[in-house]
C-alpha cells in the first residue's frame, strides 16, 4: 500500500511538472500581466484617481454649505433671566443654529477652477497611457531578446552536431590509419569551444528570461516559456517613413505630447482663476436660532414650557453678502505673476519632451536604417560563408585541407550567421518602435 502511495505521488508530480513546463506566454499575455500588476503603472493610476477627487470637489464647491450647532451651557451664580435681569440661580440652556450659504459670484474661480481640475484628469489620463507604453516598449525588448538568443543558441547546437559528425569520421579515420590522432585532438578542442559556446549562450538566455520575470514582477520560473510568434520578413525593397513623417505624426498621438500640451492650458485656467480674485464676491447667507433655559419664567412666575421657549425664542436671517478686495498684501498680483511664470515653465516643459520625442524618433529611425543595412550586407556574407564552407567542408573531405582551415570556415560561417541573426532582431525592434510612435500597436 505504501508503494502504491508513493508511485501516485511520484505520477502526479510528474504531472504538475509537465503541464507547468507546457506553460508559454504570447507577448499580448505579457502586456495584459504586467499592466494589470505592475506598482509603477498601480500608483499612476492612483494619481488619475486624485486627479478624479480634485474635479470632484472643485463641482461641488457650487453647492450650498449647511451646518448645525448645539450648545448645552451650565451657569452657576448671576445669570441672565428671560425678562433681561440678572439673578442669583443655576441654570441650564440648549440652543441651537442652523446655517448656510452659497457663493453667487466669485470672479468666476468656481467654474474656471472646474475647468482647471477637468484638464489635469486629461493630463494624468495620458500619464497612465504613457507608463504603459512604457512598460510594453521594455517587455517587447526583452521578449526578442529571449527569441535572439534561443536562435543563436540554435546555431551554436548546429555547430556541435557538424562537428560531433566530424569527430566521428575522423575517429574512423584515426582507427584506420588515414588520419593522425592531432587531428582527433582539435577537432574534439573545438568541440569543447563550441559546447563551452553553448553553455554561455543558455546563461545568457537564462539572464533574459529573468529580466523578463523583473519587468513583470514575477518570481523567476524555470516553468515560464514565451510563445515564439511570426516575425515579420525583411526584404530587401523594404522602405520605411523617414524620422519626420514618424515626428509630424507622434506629436498628434503621443500621450506625453497630449500631457504636456494639457498642463500648459490647466496653466492658464490657473491664471485665470488668479486673476478671478481680484472681483467682488458675492454671497448669499441665512441661520435659524433657538434657545430654551430651564429657569426662564414669565411675568406670574411660572416657568415658560419647552415648547413656548421654542416659539418665543427663535431667531431667522436671510441676507446677501458683498466682499470687495481692496488691499490684501499684493496676494493676488504676486499670485497672477507666479502663474503667469508656471505657463511659461509648462510650455518649456512642452518644448522639452517634443524635442526628446523628436530626438528618440531620430536615433530609433537611425539604429532601425543601420540594422536593416546592416542586415543586408550580412545576408549576403552569410550565402557566401555557405558557399564557402561548403567548399572547405569537400575539400577537407578529399583530404586537400586540414581540420584547422575546416575549423575556421565553419567558425566564420557562425559568426556572420550571429551577425545576422542580431541585424536581425535590431531592426525588428527599431521598426516595432517607430511603428508604435506613429500609432500602431506593437505585435509579434
Amino acid at each position: 500500500m505504501k508503494k502504491l502511495v508513493i508511485l501516485f505521488l511520484g505520477v502526479l508530480l510528474i504531472g504538475i511538472g509537465t503541464s507547468q513546463a507546457q506553460e508559454t506566454w504570447s507577448l499580448q499575455k505579457c502586456f495584459d500581466y504586467a499592466i494589470e500588476n505592475n506598482i509603477s503603472i498601480k500608483q499612476q493610476a492612483l494619481n488619475q484617481e486624485y486627479s478624479k477627487n480634485q474635479l470632484k470637489q472643485a463641482r461641488d464647491n457650487r453647492l450650498p454649505t449647511l451646518n448645525a450647532e448645539i450648545d448645552n451651557n451650565n451657569s452657576f451664580g448671576r445669570s441672565l433671566t428671560y425678562d433681561n435681569t440678572y439673578k442669583n440661580v443655576n441654570s441650564t440652556s440648549l440652543s441651537g443654529t442652523l446655517s448656510t450659504s452659497l457663493t453667487l459670484f466669485k470672479g468666476k474661480t468656481l467654474s474656471n477652477t472646474i475647468k482647471q481640475r477637468e484638464l489635469d484628469l486629461e493630463a494624468s489620463m495620458n500619464d497612465l497611457e504613457k507608463a504603459k507604453n512604457d512598460i510594453r516598449l521594455s517587455i517587447v525588448a526583452e521578449y526578442l531578446e529571449i527569441l535572439f538568443k534561443k536562435e543563436i543558441m540554435q546555431v551554436t547546437e548546429s555547430n556541435i552536431n557538424v562537428t560531433q559528425k566530424q569527430i566521428t569520421r575522423t575517429t574512423q579515420l584515426v582507427n584506420a590509419g588515414s588520419e593522425a590522432k592531432g587531428t582527433l585532438l582539435e577537432i574534439e578542442a573545438q568541440l569543447a569551444r563550441e559546447e563551452l559556446e553553448l553553455v554561455n549562450n543558455q546563461n545568457a538566455l537564462q539572464l533574459a528570461y529573468l529580466n523578463l520575470y523583473q519587468f513583470l514582477d514575477l518570481p523567476m520560473s524555470e516553468n515560464f516559456k514565451i510563445e515564439k510568434p511570426k516575425l515579420p520578413e525583411i526584404k530587401a525593397e523594404l522602405t520605411m517613413l523617414n524620422a519626420a513623417e514618424v515626428f509630424n505624426n507622434a506629436i498628434n498621438i503621443r500621450p506625453e505630447i497630449k500631457a504636456a500640451q494639457i498642463r500648459v492650458q490647466s496653466a492658464i485656467k490657473e491664471l485665470d482663476v488668479s486673476k478671478g480674485a481680484r472681483y467682488p464676491t458675492l454671497s448669499f447667507s441665512g441661520y435659524y436660532y433657538n434657545l430654551y433655559n430651564n429657569q426662564y419664567t414669565d411675568n406670574s412666575g411660572d416657568k415658560i414650557s419647552f415648547g413656548d421657549q421654542l416659539k418665543n425664542n427663535r431667531r431667522s436671517n436671510l441676507g446677501l453678502t458683498l466682499s470687495i478686495p481692496i488691499f490684501n498684501k499684493f496676494q493676488v498680483k504676486n499670485n497672477i505673476s507666479n502663474a503667469e511664470l508656471q505657463i511659461s515653465d509648462y510650455k518649456y516643459k512642452l518644448k522639452t519632451v517634443r524635442n526628446t520625442l523628436r530626438k528618440e524618433i531620430e536615433q530609433v529611425y537611425t539604429n532601425a536604417l543601420a540594422a536593416y543595412k546592416r542586415y543586408l550586407s550580412t545576408q549576403k556574407a552569410v550565402e557566401s560563408m555557405k558557399e564557402a564552407f561548403r567548399y572547405t567542408k569537400e575539400k577537407y573531405n578529399v583530404g586537400i585541407v586540414n581540420s584547422l582551415e575546416y575549423n575556421q570556415s565553419k567558425n566564420n560561417l557562425t559568426e556572420a550567421q550571429s551577425n545576422l541573426l542580431q541585424a536581425k532582431y535590431e531592426y525588428i525592434f527599431r521598426t516595432k518602435i517607430l511603428d508604435f510612435y506613429n500609432g500602431v500597436p506593437i505585435t509579434l
